[in-house]
């Protein structure tokens, strides 16, 4: 009996002799946390933990009458100024040089007004910067936010794409390299995958000697972890 154990012991140590041993914790691929770059109180909040949303969907909104009203008015003293201009460009060659430069600054003036009101205006929609679902949440409408202390009031993770980040020992680096193939299984699911180094980390970690590396993934549960092998190939 022993004779037969040590003899499947040795051929599961000769099966893996050239691959490399790594285990794994399963993140997602694209991971934001969100806040306020203006200052003022939250007026709509559209999104809850577990909402999925698209890049660009509003998830929160700050009061901004204020800055609509300045933008309205911005935009009126724009439209007056280009009038302005319009008429005097007619008439450029009966009036004085310096005066027409004049008008010409008033109507460049006007317009960067306008895009600077149009800047702050923006600031108050908090937006999703890609595909994905919310995972936390920290805002209720009533709040006080400030642009000077960020504060983070959302967090978003990609919706199904998925990133295996590897640890393997630093003495294999030479043999692991982006293409390889990565067998594996995660904690509590006997079932075996198969997925592709897509990234190789230059560095060892000085605390563990270990190296990282990078698999994608879909549709895993974010925070889970196994192990594998990385098949090197090398015979």
């Amino acid at each position: 009996m022993k004779k037969i154990l040590l003899t499947l012991i040795t051929l599961i140590s000769l099966s893996h002799a050239e691959n490399v041993y790594a285990i794994f914790n399963v993140v997602a691929a694209k991971d934001a946390k969100l806040a306020f770059i203006a200052s003022g109180i939250v007026e709509n909040v559209n999104v809850s933990i577990g909402s999925e949303v698209k890049k660009g969907a509003v998830l929160a909104t700050l009061a901004n009458d204020d800055i609509k009203a300045m933008l309205a008015s911005a935009q009126t003293t724009l439209k007056y100024a280009k009038r302005n201009l319009d008429r005097q460009e007619k008439i450029k060659k009966l009036i004085d040089e310096g005066k027409f430069d004049q008008i010409v600054s008033a109507y460049e003036k006007a317009k960067d007004a306008v895009a600077y009101q149009k800047a702050l205006y923006a600031k108050t929609f908090l937006k999703a910067p890609f595909d994905g679902v919310i995972y936390d949440k920290a805002i209720e409408i009533g709040d006080a936010v400030s642009g000077m202390i960020l504060k983070t009031v959302f967090k978003i993770q990609s919706l199904h794409a998925r990133k295996l980040i590897l640890e393997f020992d630093q003495k294999y680096n030479r043999l692991v390299k982006p293409g390889k193939i990565f067998e594996y299984t995660i904690d509590g699911d006997p079932k075996t995958y198969k997925g592709v180094i897509s990234k190789v980390y230059p560095y060892a970690n000085f605390n563990n000697r270990k190296i990282r590396a990078e698999v994608e993934a879909k549709n895993i549960t974010v925070g889970l972890f196994g192990d594998g092998y990385i098949l090197t190939d090398e015979r």
